[in-house]
């Protein structure tokens, strides 16, 4: 009994524990001796599976195929997963960017809406045009039309009066649409601010899941080119074997 019992010991150990079909020495490697990834794989399909154990290098390669394969489709996967995930991350913000003209004009009050027309009346040449014009006429009636009897007479004091009226007037007016203007230019530097913040988070954001996957892929070509190192290994000692 003491004699049997070390021989059927040996003898399993010389089984592949995958296919169960003896093999020669040449041709079983032992399975401490292989990558955890790829063990990781082979207990998928064989929990029981030993690390005191042996495989055969038929059961060893087909498993490094099935593993190469599934780095490869795991990275097409990671892609895919990355553009979903910028896009989601992109719907779950409302976009930033907006009119602030039609923001602004569609909430004026009368009297910002005035101070609006009046301003730009102002500041325009038609302005200067029909006021200049005003004073030609006015000046001609009490002049030439009514010299006998002018309700102004020279020096033009009630036209001093109403232009001094005018200009006091308009000064406010003036004042009014300019802090509407400053008010105005002061929401769109805040937008302005808000959207290139968003935009920097987001460059932000995709830098750092490119990254991300960039180094996932250099992890995985790194493995997947040790692997072929080891089977090419292999192949040349089965080549020096032969030989």
């Amino acid at each position: 009994m003491n004699d049997t019992e070390p021989t059927t010991a040996l003898t399993d150990l010389s089984v592949c524990q995958i296919c169960r079909t003896d093999a020669d020495s040449g041709s079983m490697i032992p399975l401490a001796l292989v990558r955890p990834a790829i063990v990781n794989e082979i207990r998928r399909d064989h929990p029981e599976l030993s690390l005191e154990g042996f495989i055969c290098k038929d059961d060893l390669n087909r498993y490094r195929i099935r593993y190469v394969e599934s780095l490869l489709s795991s990275e097409q996967g990671e892609v895919t997963t990355l553009d979903r995930d910028v896009l989601e991350s992109l719907k779950q913000h409302e976009f930033l960017t907006s009119n602030l003209y039609e923001e602004f004009v569609s909430k004026p009050t009368l009297g910002e809406a005035l101070a609006d027309r009046i301003a730009t009346f102002g500041g325009s040449w038609r302005f200067i045009i029909v006021f200049g014009s005003v004073l030609v006429i006015w000046i001609l009636i009490n002049t030439i039309a009514l010299a006998a009897k002018p309700f102004d007479p020279y020096p033009f004091i009630l036209l001093n009066l109403i232009l001094s009226c005018l200009a006091a007037i308009q000064a406010p007016v003036i004042m009014m649409s300019q802090n509407r203007q400053e008010a105005k230019d002061r929401m769109r530097s805040e937008h302005d601010y808000r959207v290139n913040l968003k935009a920097e988070l987001e460059i932000r954001h995709l830098h750092e899941k490119v990254d991300h996957l960039l180094s996932r892929q250099w992890e995985r070509l790194a493995e997947i080119q040790q692997i072929q190192i080891e089977l090419l290994a292999e192949v040349a000692a089965l080549k020096k074997i032969r030989d």
